[in-house]
């Protein structure tokens, strides 16, 4: 057998190429070389498949790193030693096949189920059948939303870009009419032999994944892919009561299936801006409310903006500078879990922009006022006394 080319090579791309530059490449070698474009041309064919095999191993990232540590190595040729066997036998003579005779020593010539099974990979058969049909994989999109539509809900529309299962070869990757044949590979057995000397071991047949047969003729639609790229629009419903983290699930809207497989599932992750009033607190909202000196100095009522809209609040006179009040029933719903309450957290306002006019009388009003009227002020100042002494004691007695 010919020695294989360099997969980078064959692509013409450097071995530190991105995921994209491996795209790219693929995609302009195979129209270049696909058999529709080329009929009759054997070594434009034989180019295509040497391209796809180098694509599907470079665009593997778990492949691509086997690859450039152990070259060609990494997924072994198949075939050498005796024809294929199990083991080469040449350090026995007589052609033996040493894995026949461990098998009859061990009681499992039989076939399938023996200890010998697992290390060769032999006779039991395969785990799942490669050509069954394949789901499709999830996709996940983070969408970011305004707080009101977090805790009122709302519709959206989201376009992404997914790849669908191909209406042209319904996902098996073939061109319409075209049939598949063996694999040269593996003989058809799905399975090829890699290591080499004593130890050798069965392995999935890198060409075929283990069908035991390879596409005649690739889809042109989807270039033997079975999947084609599509942006689609796609409607969503926030429910109310969502918050940063919070994942939707749309069925069915994820990557297409493979071979008649089901498609995957849409989860849309939710990343809720913040409100330059409200604050959350799970189900509980706080804010800050402004409330004018002299109603919390003699007490009245202040009107406070909730979610469901503005709601009066009665302020005792007195009320101080960051006293908390509760509203209950005030805060966001959630269908599982009730609604919470809002929280108002006071801040005392000092009026602006006063006249003459207007300071005169505050002066003459604050003329009433002694220390009896602000209790704060008498806590402070007691406190400040009582460290004076203590300092003045300790200077004296140095």
């Amino acid at each position: 057998m010919a020695e294989k080319k360099d997969y980078y090579e064959l692509l013409g791309i450097a071995k530190g190429a991105s995921a994209d530059e491996i795209k790219k490449a693929y995609r302009k070698m195979a129209v270049k070389h696909h058999p529709d474009k080329n009929p009759g041309d054997k070594a434009a064919e034989e180019k295509f498949k040497e391209v796809s095999e180098a694509y599907e191993v470079l665009s593997d990232p778990s492949k691509r790193q086997q690859y450039d540590q152990f070259g060609h190595a990494a997924f072994g040729p198949g075939r050498g030693g005796m024809g294929g066997g199990g083991f080469s036998g040449g350090g026995f003579g007589g052609g033996i096949d040493l894995e026949e005779a461990l098998r009859t020593f061990m009681g499992a010539a039989g076939g399938g189920g023996g200890i010998f099974d697992n290390f060769f990979g032999g006779g039991g058969g395969r785990a799942r059948n490669p050509n069954a049909p394949q789901q499709g994989s999830d996709l996940r999109f983070d969408l970011d939303i305004d707080f009101e539509e977090a805790v009122l809900g709302s519709k959206r529309e989201i376009r992404i870009n997914v790849n669908e299962t191909c209406t042209s070869c319904k996902g098996s990757g073939a061109e319409p009419g075209s049939g598949k044949k063996t694999c040269s590979d593996c003989g058809g057995a799905g399975q090829v032999i890699s290591g080499g000397g004593f130890v050798q071991f069965r392995q999935t047949c890198p060409t075929c994944r283990g069908a035991g047969e390879v596409i005649e003729k690739p889809c042109s639609a989807c270039h033997g892919q079975g999947l084609v790229r599509n942006k689609r629009s796609i409607e969503v419903r926030i429910p109310g009561g969502v918050e940063t983290g919070s994942r939707l699930r749309v069925a069915g809207r994820g990557e297409g299936g493979r071979r008649g497989g089901p498609a995957g599932d849409l989860y849309i992750v939710l990343h809720v801006r913040e409100h330059e009033f409200f604050k959350r607190n799970d189900l509980d909202i706080i804010c800050e409310v402004p409330v004018p000196f002299h109603i919390a100095a003699l007490g009245g009522e202040v009107s406070v903006p909730t979610i469901q809209g503005n709601a009066t609040l009665k302020i005792p006179a007195g009320t101080e500078n960051g006293k908390v009040f509760r509203m209950r029933g005030k805060g966001i719903t959630s269908p599982r879990y009730g609604t919470g309450d809002q929280h108002i957290l006071v801040q005392i306002e000092i009026p602006q922009g006063l006249s003459g006019k207007d300071k005169k009388k505050f002066e003459e009003m604050t003329s009433i006022l002694n220390d009896k009227h602000f209790p704060l002020t008498q806590k402070m100042r007691k406190a400040a006394k009582t460290f004076y002494d203590h300092k003045r004691a300790l200077e004296e007695n140095k």
